[in-house]
């Protein structure tokens, strides 16, 4: 059985790249193309706002397709990402406010935060169930710390999101969310890994933990 799966994990890293961020990226590309020049045009922000959340979700549904067809599986992580894409998405469209998809990745945080420090101070680890033992050989002691500093960088991420959402443009929120949130959450995954090896993490799982950190 481990010889069937393991061909799958291991090219299976760019595909969890894609199906994680791409729909971010999408969103991204949408609004910048249709985002009018001048900066007073309300309604043309609005429109592009509109248009890249409509592609977002679609997006987001897409990836969920990909990750079963070519990954043969949906993470819940995964699965609750694109109910709140589709649900916020759906209320950014209806009221034609862009605030609603703001809010999104705030509430993705806190809650994932909530879970992971709830389950942390209960003695499970959550995470282990949302990434599905995703990590060979790693030990209870291992996942309760990964779970409690993720917990915690969750919550710092949803401090941060509100923080940028008040004094930025919309259009920078974007741009932050690809190039400011991500490669933090690669630099914290990737300094876990220490404390991973620690705790029985095999050498060979360490490209998997890189490849598919929690998200929002």
């Amino acid at each position: 059985m481990n010889d069937t799966a393991s061909p799958k994990a291991k090219s299976g890293g760019w595909l969890n790249l894609l199906v994680d961020y791409g729909p971010v990226l999408v969103f991204f590309l949408v609004y910048r193309h249709y985002s009018p020049s001048g900066h007073n045009d309300t309604v043309g922000e609005v429109l592009a706002v509109v248009r890249g959340t409509a592609s977002f979700m679609v997006a987001a549904v897409l990836a969920l397709v990909v990750s079963r067809w070519k990954l043969g599986r949906i993470s819940p992580m995964l699965w609750l990402s694109t109910v709140l894409i589709v649900g916020f998405g759906g209320l950014t469209i209806l009221l034609r406010d862009p605030v609603w998809i703001q809010r999104k990745p705030t509430a993705i945080y806190i809650m994932f935060g909530a879970v992971l420090l709830i389950g942390v101070s209960r003695g499970k680890s959550y995470l282990k169930v949302l990434l599905e033992a995703a990590f060979e050989g790693l030990n209870d002691a291992g996942w309760l710390k990964l779970s409690r500093n993720w917990g915690w960088f969750f919550l710092v991420l949803a401090a941060l999101n509100e923080a940028l959402r008040h004094y930025l443009s919309f259009g920078d929120w974007i741009a932050a969310k690809l190039w400011l949130f991500m490669p933090l959450s690669f630099l914290f995954t990737f300094a876990q890994i220490p404390m991973l090896l620690r705790h029985g993490l095999a050498q060979e799982a360490e490209a998997e933990v890189l490849s598919d950190p929690p998200h929002e």
